[in-house]
């Protein structure tokens, strides 16, 4: 593996013509993904666990737990990408742990033969402490205490600078105007980042991630992911977006 590649692939492509109001109401589309994967992530949290058993002892990620806990990456990142970490779809994410070649965000973790057992003990938490306090910022999404001198304790909610960028690119939608390109490739780069940062903490690779913006909707780290295809096998032109909201007003 060079310097450039990365067991992780993080693919995002942008939609040629976006609707000018339709990321308004995404919140309330992905309510049923966002219930679905409620209980998924409490499954990916458990089985987590029994990987990093199986890890300490056997110096092995269970294959099925692998797929299992990769699928439910995937689905989040298709949720991740039509919502508010991107905003690059209209196309409605498909409910499956599956990869899906035509839509537009994809996902692939390298299947790892054998893991160090050393490194389970400290990758998710001490090693990664530095890639962490960089996605504090890219990400934010906590709650924090603020005080002014003259004001009560108050909740502050810290959305982050992918955030920010994705709300301005939808400000720019909702005025007719397409989503800038320059902000979606640093969009992409710190979600690549991000997700990167997931499957290490999540134990499903011993690669650490690099420090480095990765930008764009193709992921110039790791191998072409296959296009779609006809049942025939010839090439097909993916569909831009899902008849929901994709028409432009």
């Amino acid at each position: 593996m060079n310097s450039l590649e990365s067991p992780v692939v993080v693919e995002g492509r942008l939609d040629a013509v976006t609707s000018r109001w339709l990321w308004l109401v995404k919140w309330l589309l992905l309510i049923p993904h966002y219930v679905v994967l409620f209980f998924l992530w409490i499954a990916f949290a458990v089985l987590s666990v029994v990987a990093w058993f199986a890890i300490l002892f056997t110096a092995r990620y269970p294959r099925a737990i692998f797929d299992f806990n990769l699928g439910v990456l995937r689905w989040a990142w298709r949720v991740d990408f039509y919502g508010y970490s991107a905003l690059g779809t209209d196309a409605y994410p498909p409910f499956t742990l599956e990869d899906v070649p035509d839509y537009p965000a994809r996902l692939h973790i390298a299947y790892p033969e054998q893991l160090s057992r050393g490194l389970v003990l400290v990758k998710s938490w001490l090693l990664a402490l530095p890639h962490l306090m960089v996605l504090a910022f890219f990400l934010g999404g906590g709650l924090y205490v603020t005080q002014a001198s003259d004001d009560p304790q108050t909740w502050t909610w810290a959305r982050g600078i992918v955030g920010l960028l994705v709300l301005f690119a939808g400000v720019v939608m909702l005025f007719g105007r397409r989503y800038p390109q320059g902000i979606f490739d640093l969009v992409l780069g710190m979600d690549r980042w991000a997700l990167r940062v997931a499957a290490y903490v999540f134990l499903m690779t011993d690669t650490y991630p690099p420090f480095r913006l990765d930008q764009g909707g193709s992921d110039p780290a790791g191998p072409v992911l296959p296009e779609p295809s006809s049942p025939a096998g010839e090439a097909v032109t993916p569909p831009v977006g899902n008849p929901v909201g994709t028409a432009r007003s």
